[in-house]
Protein backbone atom coordinates (compact mmCIF):
# COMPACT_ATOMS: atom_id res chain seq x y z
CA UNK A 1 0.00 0.00 0.00
CA UNK A 2 1.21 3.50 -0.85
CA UNK A 3 1.88 5.25 2.53
CA UNK A 4 1.12 8.66 1.00
CA UNK A 5 -2.53 7.63 0.79
CA UNK A 6 -2.65 7.54 4.58
CA UNK A 7 -1.37 11.11 5.07
CA UNK A 8 -4.11 13.73 5.70
CA UNK A 9 -4.18 16.94 3.71
CA UNK A 10 -1.93 19.69 5.14
CA UNK A 11 -3.67 22.42 7.08
CA UNK A 12 -3.81 26.20 6.72
CA UNK A 13 -1.61 28.71 8.54
CA UNK A 14 -2.13 32.39 9.27
CA UNK A 15 1.42 33.67 8.53
CA UNK A 16 4.36 32.41 6.52
CA UNK A 17 5.63 29.06 7.81
CA UNK A 18 9.06 30.60 8.49
CA UNK A 19 7.61 32.49 11.47
CA UNK A 20 6.17 29.33 12.92
CA UNK A 21 9.45 27.47 12.45
CA UNK A 22 11.44 30.30 14.08
CA UNK A 23 9.27 30.29 17.20
CA UNK A 24 9.18 26.50 17.23
CA UNK A 25 12.99 26.36 17.31
CA UNK A 26 13.21 29.18 19.90
CA UNK A 27 10.69 27.66 22.31
CA UNK A 28 11.99 24.14 21.74
CA UNK A 29 15.52 25.19 22.75
CA UNK A 30 14.14 26.74 25.95
CA UNK A 31 12.09 23.62 26.61
CA UNK A 32 15.14 21.38 26.09
CA UNK A 33 17.18 23.33 28.63
CA UNK A 34 14.58 22.88 31.36
CA UNK A 35 13.73 19.31 30.32
CA UNK A 36 17.36 18.17 30.35
CA UNK A 37 17.95 19.83 33.71
CA UNK A 38 14.80 18.18 35.06
CA UNK A 39 15.50 14.63 33.88
CA UNK A 40 19.24 14.77 34.44
CA UNK A 41 18.81 16.32 37.88
CA UNK A 42 16.33 13.60 38.83
CA UNK A 43 18.70 10.81 37.78
CA UNK A 44 21.61 12.42 39.64
CA UNK A 45 19.44 12.91 42.74
CA UNK A 46 18.46 9.23 42.61
CA UNK A 47 22.08 8.05 42.43
CA UNK A 48 23.15 10.42 45.20
CA UNK A 49 20.22 9.42 47.39
CA UNK A 50 21.06 5.74 47.01
CA UNK A 51 24.71 6.32 47.99
CA UNK A 52 23.61 7.98 51.22
CA UNK A 53 26.90 9.61 52.23
CA UNK A 54 26.72 13.11 53.81
CA UNK A 55 27.96 14.88 50.65
CA UNK A 56 25.56 12.80 48.53
CA UNK A 57 22.64 13.78 50.77
CA UNK A 58 23.82 17.41 50.58
CA UNK A 59 23.62 17.30 46.76
CA UNK A 60 20.32 15.38 46.66
CA UNK A 61 18.77 17.86 49.11
CA UNK A 62 19.64 20.85 46.93
CA UNK A 63 18.31 19.11 43.82
CA UNK A 64 15.07 18.32 45.65
CA UNK A 65 14.50 22.04 46.27
CA UNK A 66 14.78 22.83 42.55
CA UNK A 67 13.06 19.79 41.05
CA UNK A 68 9.40 20.91 41.34
CA UNK A 69 10.31 24.21 39.67
CA UNK A 70 12.17 22.37 36.90
CA UNK A 71 9.16 20.13 36.19
CA UNK A 72 6.79 23.11 36.13
CA UNK A 73 9.00 25.04 33.71
CA UNK A 74 9.53 21.96 31.54
CA UNK A 75 5.81 21.31 31.17
CA UNK A 76 4.90 24.94 30.55
CA UNK A 77 7.77 25.58 28.14
CA UNK A 78 6.84 22.39 26.28
CA UNK A 79 3.37 23.64 25.33
CA UNK A 80 4.52 26.18 22.75
CA UNK A 81 6.85 23.93 20.69
CA UNK A 82 4.24 21.15 20.76
CA UNK A 83 1.64 23.56 19.38
CA UNK A 84 4.01 24.88 16.72
CA UNK A 85 4.93 21.41 15.50
CA UNK A 86 1.21 20.65 15.28
CA UNK A 87 0.73 23.77 13.17
CA UNK A 88 3.59 22.86 10.82
CA UNK A 89 3.31 19.07 10.73
CA UNK A 90 -0.17 18.46 12.07
CA UNK A 91 -1.07 15.97 9.36
CA UNK A 92 1.82 13.79 10.56
CA UNK A 93 1.95 14.21 14.34
CA UNK A 94 -1.83 13.96 14.80
CA UNK A 95 -1.78 10.66 12.93
CA UNK A 96 1.16 9.24 14.87
CA UNK A 97 -0.44 10.37 18.14
CA UNK A 98 -3.64 8.53 17.25
CA UNK A 99 -1.78 5.37 16.30
CA UNK A 100 -0.22 5.26 19.79
CA UNK A 101 -3.26 6.94 21.35
CA UNK A 102 -3.45 5.04 24.64
CA UNK A 103 0.22 5.55 25.35
CA UNK A 104 0.08 9.19 24.28
CA UNK A 105 -2.90 9.98 26.54
CA UNK A 106 -1.21 8.19 29.44
CA UNK A 107 1.56 10.82 29.38
CA UNK A 108 -0.68 13.25 31.28
CA UNK A 109 -1.27 10.85 34.15
CA UNK A 110 2.36 9.75 34.24
CA UNK A 111 3.58 13.34 34.54
CA UNK A 112 1.10 14.07 37.34
CA UNK A 113 2.34 11.08 39.38
CA UNK A 114 5.97 12.05 38.68
CA UNK A 115 5.17 15.59 39.84
CA UNK A 116 3.70 14.29 43.11
CA UNK A 117 6.76 12.09 43.64
CA UNK A 118 9.04 15.10 43.14
CA UNK A 119 7.05 17.16 45.64
CA UNK A 120 7.18 14.29 48.14
CA UNK A 121 10.94 14.07 47.64
CA UNK A 122 11.21 17.83 48.28
CA UNK A 123 8.78 18.46 51.14
CA UNK A 124 9.46 15.23 53.09
CA UNK A 125 13.16 14.91 52.30
CA UNK A 126 14.34 14.87 55.90
CA UNK A 127 11.65 12.50 57.23
CA UNK A 128 11.22 9.91 54.46
CA UNK A 129 14.35 7.94 55.27
CA UNK A 130 14.61 4.89 52.99
CA UNK A 131 11.45 5.90 51.14
CA UNK A 132 13.21 9.06 49.97
CA UNK A 133 15.09 6.97 47.42
CA UNK A 134 11.87 5.21 46.40
CA UNK A 135 10.04 8.50 45.76
CA UNK A 136 12.80 9.89 43.54
CA UNK A 137 13.19 6.50 41.81
CA UNK A 138 9.48 6.54 40.92
CA UNK A 139 9.90 10.07 39.59
CA UNK A 140 12.95 9.12 37.50
CA UNK A 141 11.38 5.98 36.03
CA UNK A 142 8.18 7.80 35.09
CA UNK A 143 10.15 10.61 33.42
CA UNK A 144 12.15 8.06 31.44
CA UNK A 145 8.90 6.43 30.31
CA UNK A 146 7.53 9.78 29.14
CA UNK A 147 10.76 10.45 27.24
CA UNK A 148 10.49 7.04 25.58
CA UNK A 149 6.89 7.68 24.52
CA UNK A 150 7.80 11.09 23.10
CA UNK A 151 10.68 9.52 21.17
CA UNK A 152 8.28 6.94 19.79
CA UNK A 153 5.86 9.61 18.61
CA UNK A 154 8.54 11.81 17.06
CA UNK A 155 9.94 8.86 15.08
CA UNK A 156 6.52 7.46 14.14
CA UNK A 157 5.44 10.79 12.62
CA UNK A 158 8.52 10.66 10.36
CA UNK A 159 7.82 7.19 8.99
CA UNK A 160 4.35 7.02 7.37
CA UNK A 161 5.27 3.65 5.91
CA UNK A 162 4.91 2.28 9.47
CA UNK A 163 1.34 3.57 9.70
CA UNK A 164 0.12 0.53 7.78
CA UNK A 165 0.31 -1.31 11.10
CA UNK A 166 -3.03 0.32 11.89
CA UNK A 167 -4.87 -2.21 9.73
CA UNK A 168 -3.63 -5.04 11.95
CA UNK A 169 -3.76 -3.04 15.19
CA UNK A 170 -6.43 -0.30 15.21
CA UNK A 171 -6.55 -0.10 19.04
CA UNK A 172 -4.18 2.85 19.48
CA UNK A 173 -1.38 0.76 21.00
CA UNK A 174 1.25 1.00 18.26
CA UNK A 175 4.83 1.79 19.22
CA UNK A 176 7.60 2.35 16.70
CA UNK A 177 9.78 -0.40 18.18
CA UNK A 178 11.06 -1.62 14.82
CA UNK A 179 12.58 1.78 13.99
CA UNK A 180 16.40 1.51 13.88
CA UNK A 181 16.92 5.06 15.16
CA UNK A 182 14.57 4.72 18.14
CA UNK A 183 16.97 3.35 20.78
CA UNK A 184 20.04 5.46 19.89
CA UNK A 185 17.85 8.57 19.60
CA UNK A 186 16.36 7.85 23.03
CA UNK A 187 19.70 7.09 24.69
CA UNK A 188 21.23 10.18 23.07
CA UNK A 189 18.50 12.27 24.68
CA UNK A 190 18.90 10.63 28.10
CA UNK A 191 22.69 11.10 28.11
CA UNK A 192 22.24 14.73 27.07
CA UNK A 193 19.88 15.20 29.99
CA UNK A 194 22.37 13.73 32.46
CA UNK A 195 25.09 16.00 31.07
CA UNK A 196 22.96 19.14 31.33
CA UNK A 197 21.68 18.04 34.76
CA UNK A 198 25.26 17.79 35.97
CA UNK A 199 26.06 21.19 34.47
CA UNK A 200 23.07 22.81 36.20
CA UNK A 201 24.26 21.27 39.47
CA UNK A 202 27.70 22.81 38.91
CA UNK A 203 26.15 26.17 38.00
CA UNK A 204 24.13 26.19 41.21
CA UNK A 205 27.21 25.31 43.25
CA UNK A 206 29.22 28.00 41.47
CA UNK A 207 26.62 30.69 42.15
CA UNK A 208 26.29 29.71 45.81
CA UNK A 209 30.07 29.64 46.25
CA UNK A 210 30.47 33.10 44.74
CA UNK A 211 27.67 34.47 46.94
CA UNK A 212 29.13 32.88 50.06
CA UNK A 213 32.58 34.25 49.28
CA UNK A 214 31.11 37.71 48.73
CA UNK A 215 29.26 37.47 52.06
CA UNK A 216 32.26 35.89 53.86
CA UNK A 217 30.09 32.84 54.61
CA UNK A 218 32.86 30.29 54.26
CA UNK A 219 31.28 27.56 56.37
CA UNK A 220 29.43 25.88 53.47
CA UNK A 221 31.88 26.67 50.70
CA UNK A 222 33.52 23.25 50.93
CA UNK A 223 30.21 21.48 50.26
CA UNK A 224 29.38 23.68 47.29
CA UNK A 225 32.87 23.32 45.85
CA UNK A 226 32.42 19.54 45.96
CA UNK A 227 29.05 20.04 44.28
CA UNK A 228 30.76 21.91 41.43
CA UNK A 229 33.31 19.14 40.95
CA UNK A 230 30.63 16.44 41.10
CA UNK A 231 28.40 18.30 38.63
CA UNK A 232 31.25 18.78 36.17
CA UNK A 233 32.17 15.09 36.43
CA UNK A 234 28.60 14.11 35.60
CA UNK A 235 28.62 16.62 32.74
CA UNK A 236 31.96 15.52 31.27
CA UNK A 237 31.44 11.77 31.40
CA UNK A 238 27.85 11.96 30.16
CA UNK A 239 28.94 14.23 27.30
CA UNK A 240 31.64 11.73 26.32
CA UNK A 241 29.12 8.85 26.29
CA UNK A 242 26.64 11.03 24.44
CA UNK A 243 29.16 11.66 21.65
CA UNK A 244 29.66 7.90 21.24
CA UNK A 245 25.91 7.30 21.13
CA UNK A 246 25.60 10.22 18.70
CA UNK A 247 27.85 8.37 16.25
CA UNK A 248 25.64 5.29 16.64
CA UNK A 249 22.54 7.43 16.07
CA UNK A 250 24.04 8.98 12.92
CA UNK A 251 24.93 5.55 11.52
CA UNK A 252 21.33 4.37 11.91
CA UNK A 253 19.97 7.22 9.77
CA UNK A 254 18.99 6.39 6.19
CA UNK A 255 21.96 6.70 3.86
CA UNK A 256 20.52 9.59 1.85
CA UNK A 257 19.89 11.61 5.01
CA UNK A 258 23.31 10.88 6.51
CA UNK A 259 24.85 11.93 3.17
CA UNK A 260 23.44 15.44 3.71
CA UNK A 261 25.78 15.91 6.66
CA UNK A 262 28.80 14.47 4.84
CA UNK A 263 28.97 17.05 2.08
CA UNK A 264 25.64 16.46 0.37
CA UNK A 265 24.24 19.74 1.70
CA UNK A 266 26.50 22.65 2.65
CA UNK A 267 24.27 23.98 5.45
CA UNK A 268 23.74 20.52 6.95
CA UNK A 269 27.46 19.75 6.76
CA UNK A 270 28.38 23.09 8.36
CA UNK A 271 25.91 22.51 11.19
CA UNK A 272 27.30 19.04 11.81
CA UNK A 273 30.85 20.45 11.96
CA UNK A 274 29.61 23.07 14.45
CA UNK A 275 27.96 20.38 16.58
CA UNK A 276 31.10 18.23 16.67
CA UNK A 277 33.37 21.20 17.38
CA UNK A 278 31.15 22.65 20.11
CA UNK A 279 30.64 19.24 21.73
CA UNK A 280 34.40 18.74 21.73
CA UNK A 281 34.90 22.18 23.27
CA UNK A 282 32.25 21.43 25.91
CA UNK A 283 34.07 18.20 26.74
CA UNK A 284 37.41 20.02 27.02
CA UNK A 285 35.99 22.76 29.28
CA UNK A 286 34.11 20.14 31.28
CA UNK A 287 37.20 18.16 32.21
CA UNK A 288 38.89 21.48 33.05
CA UNK A 289 35.96 22.32 35.41
CA UNK A 290 35.29 25.55 33.53
CA UNK A 291 31.62 26.01 34.43
CA UNK A 292 30.72 29.15 32.49
CA UNK A 293 32.65 28.23 29.34
CA UNK A 294 30.98 24.80 29.42
CA UNK A 295 27.58 26.49 29.77
CA UNK A 296 28.17 28.70 26.73
CA UNK A 297 29.28 25.81 24.54
CA UNK A 298 26.36 23.65 25.69
CA UNK A 299 23.80 26.32 24.78
CA UNK A 300 25.43 26.70 21.35
CA UNK A 301 25.48 22.91 20.91
CA UNK A 302 21.80 22.59 21.78
CA UNK A 303 20.83 25.28 19.28
CA UNK A 304 22.92 23.61 16.57
CA UNK A 305 21.47 20.18 17.42
CA UNK A 306 17.92 21.50 17.17
CA UNK A 307 18.72 22.85 13.70
CA UNK A 308 20.26 19.50 12.73
CA UNK A 309 17.16 17.77 14.03
CA UNK A 310 15.03 20.06 11.86
CA UNK A 311 17.04 19.15 8.75
CA UNK A 312 16.64 15.44 9.56
CA UNK A 313 12.87 15.89 9.98
CA UNK A 314 12.59 17.76 6.69
CA UNK A 315 14.60 15.07 4.89
CA UNK A 316 12.49 12.25 6.31
CA UNK A 317 9.25 13.91 5.18
CA UNK A 318 10.55 15.17 1.83
CA UNK A 319 8.99 12.30 -0.20
CA UNK A 320 5.58 13.12 1.27
CA UNK A 321 5.44 16.77 2.30
CA UNK A 322 7.10 20.17 2.25
CA UNK A 323 6.26 23.20 4.38
CA UNK A 324 5.59 25.10 1.16
CA UNK A 325 2.54 22.84 0.75
CA UNK A 326 0.84 24.67 3.61
CA UNK A 327 -1.87 27.12 2.56
CA UNK A 328 -1.44 30.62 3.98
CA UNK A 329 -4.60 32.50 4.95
CA UNK A 330 -3.23 35.87 6.18
CA UNK A 331 -4.25 36.70 9.75
CA UNK A 332 -1.51 38.34 11.78
CA UNK A 333 -3.23 39.11 15.08
CA UNK A 334 -2.78 35.60 16.62
CA UNK A 335 0.98 35.73 16.02
CA UNK A 336 1.22 39.26 17.43
CA UNK A 337 -0.73 38.22 20.52
CA UNK A 338 1.54 35.20 20.96
CA UNK A 339 4.71 37.34 20.75
CA UNK A 340 3.38 39.88 23.26
CA UNK A 341 2.23 37.10 25.61
CA UNK A 342 5.56 35.26 25.32
CA UNK A 343 7.61 38.35 26.14
CA UNK A 344 5.31 39.43 28.97
CA UNK A 345 5.12 35.91 30.38
CA UNK A 346 8.89 35.45 30.42
CA UNK A 347 9.31 38.87 32.02
CA UNK A 348 6.78 38.12 34.76
CA UNK A 349 8.29 34.67 35.34
CA UNK A 350 11.75 36.18 35.75
CA UNK A 351 10.37 38.78 38.16
CA UNK A 352 8.59 36.12 40.25
CA UNK A 353 11.75 34.01 40.41
CA UNK A 354 13.69 37.05 41.54
CA UNK A 355 11.17 37.73 44.32
CA UNK A 356 11.16 34.07 45.37
CA UNK A 357 14.96 33.99 45.52
CA UNK A 358 15.04 37.22 47.51
CA UNK A 359 12.48 35.92 50.02
CA UNK A 360 14.39 32.66 50.43
CA UNK A 361 17.67 34.49 51.04
CA UNK A 362 15.99 36.74 53.59
CA UNK A 363 14.53 33.71 55.34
Amino acid sequence: MDPSLLIPEPGMISVHWGWHKFFFILTFVLHLLFMNAMLGGTIIALVRSLKGKPQDIFVAKHISLKLPYAIAFTVNMGVAPLLFIQVLYGNFIYTSSLLMGWYWLSVIGIIIVAYYSAYLFDFKFDTLGFFRSISIAVCAVLMLIVAFLFTNNMTLMLTPEKWIQYFSNPKGTILNLQEFTLIPRYLHFVCASIAVGGLFLAIFGKIKTEKDVAANAVTENHGYEKMILAGMQWFSHATLIQMIIGIWFALTLPEDIMHLFLGGNSIATLLMVCVIASAGAALFFGFKNQVWLSTGTVIFTIIAMVLVRDIVRTAYLKPYFSLSDLTIVPQYSPMIIFIVTLVAGMGLTGYMLKLATKRKEEA
